[in-house]
């Protein structure tokens, strides 16, 4: 009996569809297991620090770790604001939180402040469009959901605008991963900054060159004067239309010159190969490497695509420390009681090469200090994974992981 030929083409073609539709049903599963989650959810509850300030150079620098706390300092800052305030913020809930900010900056347009408002239209989908209707006299900008004419076929034009930062009067800025909602204000734990002095005019100027180069009709802003060469601040800010991802190599810089600890807190981990061989390189020459993930964070996709790499960061010597309660967003790191990073950055594919991100880069050993305070406070909230523990999960789980592998690229 003969068997029937299959071409290599229609076997390859199989096997693709076999692939393609086992990775569907596994994200499929995901997603269920997520939304019975949420309805399932628990009211936040996590250890919180007050807001406390540090010096840096010739200004200060205030740690939030708790949003309300965060949303009433910028919204006094708002009220207070007598010529400018520039916003650009990655989502805007349309909520109570979200409301108050739209009235108290339409109110300093009323008093004559100058406002320049920017909000990414993909993250902002679920919000009614009728909440981004503002006052002529507001200026609002959206980061467009599609280029216009065949813009969006350019690769550079792809990026989600992320960024979280508030500028007043040149003079004061927040920064770091809150987005703005009363979600965040109570059931998350992030971690912003706000500073003042030198720093701020370099925040300003990512602002400004974002803003003038966006498409469009629209006033351009006049470019920032006055800007230091020399501060233990750097901005860093990834700019897509210009292929300029610094934020990754600020990270790996750091993390090879590590030599006692180096501690992070990332909602979303899943780093590219780079990032990981530096991490286990620290580890291997003796660094504390720790790392702070959520539980269960509000990605279920994330969570699975980042479980990926714990088998190997564990074998190699990092810890890893899952945070319980409420959903951990920060995206900081410190290392060696001397450097640190607070912003908008994850440590994934969308973050260090491919959206709009800003991270401050800062080596003072206050700031380190503060941090070093911080992710002390956030172990206390975490249970650390062992790697006993992770080699003996189910294997339909190990299965699902490794079906899941390839969209790390993607995320």
């Amino acid at each position: 009996m003969r068997l029937p030929r299959i071409s290599l083409r229609r076997l390859v073609s199989r096997v693709l569809a076999c692939v393609l539709a086992v990775q569907g049903l596994t994200l499929g599963a995901l997603f269920v297991i997520d939304l019975r989650r949420k309805r399932l959810r628990s009211p936040a509850r996590f250890p919180k620090l007050r807001p406390s300030t540090v010096p840096i150079d010739a200004g200060e620098l205030t740690v939030f770790t708790y949003g309300q706390d965060l949303y009433d300092d910028m919204l006094e800052g708002i009220r207070n604001a007598r010529k400018r305030i520039v916003l650009v913020t990655f989502i805007w809930k349309g909520d109570r939180t979200g409301r108050a900010f739209k009235k108290a900056l339409v109110e300093a347009a009323d008093r004559g402040v100058e406002v320049c408002l920017v909000y990414d239209e993909f993250a902002n989908l679920v919000v009614p469009r009728p909440f981004f209707s503002f006052p002529s006299h507001v200026n609002v900008l959206r980061h467009p959901l599609v280029w216009g004419g065949l813009g969006w076929l350019n690769p550079r034009n792809l990026g989600r605008n992320h960024n979280k930062l508030m500028v007043v009067d040149s003079e004061m800025a927040w920064v770091g991963g809150y987005n703005i909602g009363s979600l965040y204000a109570t059931d998350w734990r992030d971690t912003h900054a706000r500073v003042t002095g030198p720093v701020v005019a370099d925040l300003e100027d990512a602002f400004v060159d974002y803003w003038n180069e966006l498409p469009g009709r629209h006033p351009m802003l006049p470019e920032v004067a006055t800007r230091s060469w020399h501060s233990s601040v750097r901005v860093h800010r990834n700019i897509p239309r210009r292929a300029h991802y610094p934020i990754r190599g600020m990270y790996l810089e750091a993390i090879d010159k590590a030599t006692d600890h180096i501690w992070l807190t990332h909602a979303y981990f899943v780093p590219d190969d780079d990032i990981v061989r530096a991490l286990l390189a620290a580890a291997s020459r003796g660094v504390d490497v720790r790392l702070i993930v959520p539980a269960a964070s509000n990605h279920i996709t994330a969570d699975w695509l980042s479980r990926g790499y714990y088998a190997q960061l564990l074998a190699g010597g990092v810890r890893l420390f899952l945070y319980q309660g409420a959903m951990v967003h920060a995206k900081t790191a410190t290392i060696d009681g001397q450097w640190s990073t607070i912003g908008t950055a994850n440590l994934d594919a969308l973050s260090l090469a491919g959206n709009y991100e800003i991270n401050l880069e800062l080596t003072a050993a206050e700031v380190a200090a503060k941090l070093e305070e911080v992710f002390t406070i956030d172990l206390s909230n975490c249970t650390e994974l062992t790697l006993a523990e992770w080699q003996a999960r189910p294997m339909m789980v190990k299965f699902s992981e490794t079906v899941l592998r390839p969209y790390r690229r993607f995320l």
